[in-house]
This record gives structure tokens, sequence and C-alpha cells, in this order.
């Protein structure tokens, strides 16, 4: 079971936010989930990838892949590799999954984008993955440990995440899952920390939708709903508004802890979304001293309507970033002065 720390209501394993708050779920400390039975693995460990990437150690594995941590013999960098499990190996869709991920990934070397470097097979078939080993505290966890994130940090935290989507919206790629789990808060030698976007298993590219379709189950959705956009809601075209539009949300929830949408149940939560405004960001914290002009990037950032949002990730973090010094940015986005009926621009 999953607990909200705001309010004590408890919920199922699969629900991530209280419907009464908003606030993010956290597992109930009398959890008494029966594990099912275990998924045969093969061990990696000790083994030497292509004959050059030594794997040291069994880091990280979920439903479809297994993450180790290995030593690249000729840079002698650590790396990241991700392995298709055993029980997935032979099945099509999961294999063009990953594959298709790698295509995406080798193309976003960025310092803020933990991107693909390599693409092979193991000598019993399994394909992997091999990218930057990536240290740090992922975002919602930081969210969760502190309660809120610090405006200085969130601008910072900002300006990261949309530069490395940027890059991908650049080569026609959309994320389309971005989230709080799929970032990881980093530290340079220096101490200075950056985000970095992670896992772009679920991204697109604008002229391969019919692509994307072919691997998607009829009806089915992808992504994770907490954070999608209301048209990805309704299963209409996306581009990289959507994007932009899941960042508004992750900002709101760094800044507050809580999502700005609120319902009995997920089910009102998602509605609450394709109907309803937000909850203005000072009433959910009202103790927190935010400015009135961040409110006003987050209105827009979070617009139901994709013409009257930030038009791409790199406008939203400057107008973010000014903003979080108290500045009321011009008003770009929509062509109809949204942010200037705001602030009387």
């Amino acid at each position: 079971m999953n607990r909200c720390p705001t309010c004590g209501a408890t919920y199922a394993a699969d629900a991530r936010f209280c419907s009464r708050d908003g606030t993010r779920l956290l597992p109930a400390p009398d959890s008494s989930e029966v594990p099912g039975p275990a998924t045969p693995a093969v061990s990696l460990i000790g083994q030497t990838l292509d004959n050059r990437y030594e794997i040291v150690r069994k880091v990280g594995e979920g439903g479809m892949s297994s993450v180790y941590l290995a030593t690249d013999r000729r840079t002698r960098e650590r790396r990241a590799i991700k392995v298709l499990s055993p029980a997935l190996s032979k099945e099509a869709n999961a294999m063009e999954r990953l594959r298709r991920e790698a295509s995406f990934g080798m193309r976003l070397a960025h310092p803020n984008v933990c991107h693909i470097i390599d693409l092979g097979e193991t000598a019993d078939g399994l394909v992997y993955v091999v990218m930057p080993f990536i240290e740090g505290e992922i975002l919602s966890d930081r969210t969760h440990r502190l309660g809120q994130i610090a405006l200085e940090e969130a601008a910072r935290l900002v300006t990261d995440i949309a530069a490395g989507v940027h890059l991908a919206h650049g080569l026609e790629i959309i994320h389309r899952d971005l989230k709080p789990e799929n970032v990881m808060v980093c530290r340079r030698p220096n101490g200075a920390e950056y985000g970095v976007v992670m896992d772009f298993g679920l991204a697109k590219e604008r002229k391969a939708e019919g692509e994307l379709r072919k691997l998607t189950a009829t009806g089915i959705i992808l992504g994770t709903p907490a954070f999608m956009s209301p048209e990805q809601l309704r299963g209409k075209p996306i581009d990289a508004r959507s994007d932009i539009y899941a960042l508004g949300l992750m900002t709101y929830e760094m800044l507050t802890g809580k999502l700005p949408f609120q319902g009995r149940t997920q089910q009102e939560m998602v509605i609450a979304r394709l109907r309803s405004e937000p909850i203005p960001l000072r009433e959910a914290r009202p103790d927190l001293d935010l400015p009135e002009s961040v409110e006003g990037v987050l209105i827009v950032a979070m617009e139901r309507n994709p013409d009257d949002r930030y038009q791409d990730a790199i406008q939203f973090a400057k107008a973010f970033v000014a903003a979080s010094r108290g500045i009321h940015p011009p008003p770009e986005p929509g062509g109809d002065g949204l942010l200037g009926k705001l602030f009387g621009h």
C-alpha cells in the first residue's frame, strides 16, 4: 500500500498521488505486499561484453531490463549497461522498443541527457545498450525528502531539463514521459549540481508516429498519466509542447510538493486536468514567499491548449528564471499576450 504523508490516506500500490490534496504518495510503513515469483535472470557480473565493457556489479532491475555498472576498457570510464531481460529477449515488440530507444539516444549526446553510447548483443543473445553511468539523486526522491525545492534550485534544474529536452525537440524527438522519476540531480567535481534527463524509452520522432502506434496495443496511452498533457490524455497527436506541459507540472511539484489538480479519485484528477484550472501556486503553499510572476509563468506552461503554452522549452526556462528573480517576463506565448493579461503588459 501507499500512504499520503499529508493527510494519512492509504491507496493501492499503483496509486502515485493523493486524490484529496495532490501530494505524492509514499510507501506505507506497514506495507505487506507479497512479491510474486522471481523471474530467472542471467548474471553478467564478471563478464566482458564486446571485448570492451567489463561488468562490475548489478545496480538495478526492472520489468524489462537489468542495469549493470561496467568499466569501458578503451576510456576507463564507468558505464551503465542496460540489458533486456531473458524473458523478453525473444519478444519482437520489446526488442523493437529497446532498439528504437538506442537509435534515439545515440543522437542525444548532451550534458543534460543520459544518452546512448553503444548497442550490442551478448553471447547468449541478449540485447544491451551502453550509457554514461550517472550518479545522483532522483528528482522525485529529493522532492520527497525536502518537501519542496527552493526556488533558486528549481530554476537551475528547470534550465538544465529544458536544455536537454530542447536538444531532443530540435531532432524532432519528443520524450513523452517527462516526470521527476526521469530526472537525476547530479554533482560536478566542483560541487555544483545539475539535472540530467533520463529514459527516452517512450520517446518518438514526430515523423515516426505511425511506427510507434504499431508498437502499442490499441487504446493504450504511453506515458505516466500524472504528468501527461491534456492532448496526450485524449490520445491526440502530440509535439514538443506536451513535454513543456509536463515540465510545467514538474516545476509546480518541485515548488510545492504537490500537483496542481485534485480529485477524490485518480480519474477525477485526470478529468480536472482536462477541464479545470490548476490550483494557484501560492494557494497550494501559502507558507512560501513565491513571486506572483512565477505563478504566471506556470499558468502559461500548463495551458490546456498547446497554442497558448510556451512554444519551446528554452522559452519556458528563460521565462521561469526571470520570474524567479521577480521579473515579469514579456507576453511571448500563444500570440495573445497571456502574460500581458496576467501582469498588465
